[in-house]
């Protein structure tokens, strides 16, 4: 991996996505959303959207802009994509998070800013997708892992295309109803398009390049990843059919679900068939803790869609429904999301630091630039908030929820304390500290961007 380019705003990316990231867990453990609130309540709203978007999509794009060129072995195209795109995304965020706000009571301003946020956000996922699309557009056809995160950006422009929507209906500026059929009846196919289609296919994506790259194991295409993504794609297009037959055949809504459902716990099967591959056939026999906490995140992952499967067939109730979106969110998305980043901020740290000088002085292992034994406490607080507060939310006991969710807010903090650490190369000894060692900065790359 020597001589692979940086992505100047990966960093950015990531710092932001951890601000809000705590902010939505502050907020948690201060009784401010569901279950204390209704699901649909404004309140919810304000958190699901500074988690989907502000923590784990900004966290995501960050890592798509480092880690694409990886993907195809050619550097990113429209290189200028960053930074704009993370001002809109912030902006948009932050003035969607207002309208919710203001339709609660607690913002009185009559600018519509669900509607004005909406269409920034749009403008920064078009940039975004634009960036990434025409990278993959160098090296056809694109290799598997690429092809899930095409698919995973087929996800999120109709999970955009809803969020306008929604936004415009809420504002009031849809003053002939034509946005109407769909309030309502599309709201669960925005959320499976967003956590079951974007996040979790772009981790799925993602996972299948990082995890063999970390653990040194082969990643040649296999029969199990191929049918996971042709399982993938009948999914979203089963979401899809839904959103359309929310407004014209109300009643095949259940159908197209049904499907899309089917389809998505084979593509687990196959996924985890790939997993498996992974982690049995590593040359790293002593497993990085990234490696482990992966391991655990998927684990919550399949813990979660069994979850769901039952309390949809079971009839579903907003508590179960409640705990397995938990479980999927802060345990699998978030959970992989936090260990990969103890991972790439180092990975990124040592290329921009010790790479251009590798051969010509003595130089620390990626892994020396953290000390894993304190990592490794603070991760598996967080599982067990994680795991805790999901039972909390099955069994409909709000206080027990806030104290877990303080549980996981400790847990993220000593994570994000040891990312902090490791990127200002403060666990590395003095001995390889020399002056011809540049102090990375520590939201920006300071080599030449990819």
């Amino acid at each position: 991996m020597i001589g692979v380019g940086l992505s100047r705003w990966t960093l950015a990316y990531f710092a932001v996505a951890l601000a809000f990231f705590v902010v939505a867990q502050t907020l948690m453990v201060l009784g401010f959303g569901f279950p204390g609130f209704a699901l649909q309540a404004p309140e919810t709203l304000v958190l699901v959207h500074l988690v989907a978007v502000g923590w784990l999509t900004l966290l995501i794009c960050g890592a798509l802009f480092q880690f694409v060129p990886v993907l195809v072995g050619a550097p990113l195209r429209q290189a200028w994509v960053p930074l704009p795109a993370l001002g809109l995304l912030t902006t948009g965020l932050l003035l969607l998070v207002s309208g919710f706000l203001q339709l609660g009571g607690y913002v009185i301003w009559s600018m519509p800013m669900l509607a004005i946020g909406a269409l920034l956000l749009l403008g920064g996922f078009c940039l975004v997708a634009l960036s990434v699309l025409a990278t993959f557009l160098q090296t056809m056809p694109p290799a598997l892992p690429a092809r899930y995160v095409i698919l995973a950006l087929l996800a999120l422009s109709g999970t955009v295309g809803l969020g306008v929507v929604f936004a415009f209906g809420l504002s009031g500026l849809d003053e002939e109803g034509l946005f109407a059929p769909f309030i309502g009846a599309a709201v669960p196919m925005h959320a499976a398009l967003g956590i079951g289609g974007w996040l979790t296919l772009t981790a799925i994506g993602v996972t299948h390049r990082l995890l063999p790259m970390f653990m040194l194991a082969p990643d040649k295409p296999s029969l199990p990843g191929k049918i996971g993504w042709w399982a993938a794609l009948v999914a979203i297009l089963a979401i899809l059919a839904a959103v359309v037959f929310a407004g014209v055949y109300p009643d095949l809504i259940a159908l197209a679900l049904l499907l899309a459902l089917g389809a998505g716990l084979v593509l687990l099967v196959f996924y985890g068939l790939d997993i498996r591959r992974y982690y049995r056939l590593r040359r790293r026999k002593i497993l990085e803790t990234n490696s482990r906490m992966a391991a655990l995140a998927l684990f919550c992952l399949f813990v979660a869609a069994v979850m769901l499967a039952i309390s949809l067939g079971m009839g579903a109730r907003s508590a179960s429904i409640a705990a397995s979106v938990y479980l999927a969110v802060f345990g699998w998305l978030s959970g992989l999301g936090l260990s990969q980043a103890y991972k790439i901020v180092p990975f990124m740290t040592w290329l921009e630091c010790y790479g251009p000088v590798m051969g010509r002085m003595p130089t620390p292992r990626v892994q020396d630039l953290v000390i894993e034994k304190q990592a490794l406490p603070w991760f598996l607080l967080y599982f067990a908030g994680v795991g805790a507060g999901t039972v909390s939310l099955l069994a409909g006991t709000p206080l027990m929820v806030r104290l877990c969710a303080a549980l996981v807010l400790t847990g993220s903090l000593g994570i994000i304390h040891q990312i902090y650490r490791a990127r200002l190369l403060k666990d590395v000894p003095e001995t390889l500290h020399p002056a011809a060692i540049k102090p990375p900065r520590l939201f920006v790359s300071t080599l030449p961007a990819t």
